[in-house]
């Protein structure tokens, strides 16, 4: 009966952990994409923190 628990709970944190990455991977797309559009859209003067 312990053995399957803690293959449960294995899975179950191999999920989430899978999970997690998944949300980091399109939080950081996201960031790249606010980046890029900031990147482009500066002031002419050049006076932009980007």
């Amino acid at each position: 009966m312990i053995p399957l628990l803690l293959v449960l709970l294995l899975a179950l944190i191999l999920f989430g952990a899978g999970f997690a990455l998944k949300i980091l991977w399109w939080v950081a797309v996201v960031v790249l994409v606010v980046w890029i559009v900031g990147f482009v859209a500066r002031p002419k003067g050049g006076s932009g923190r980007w």
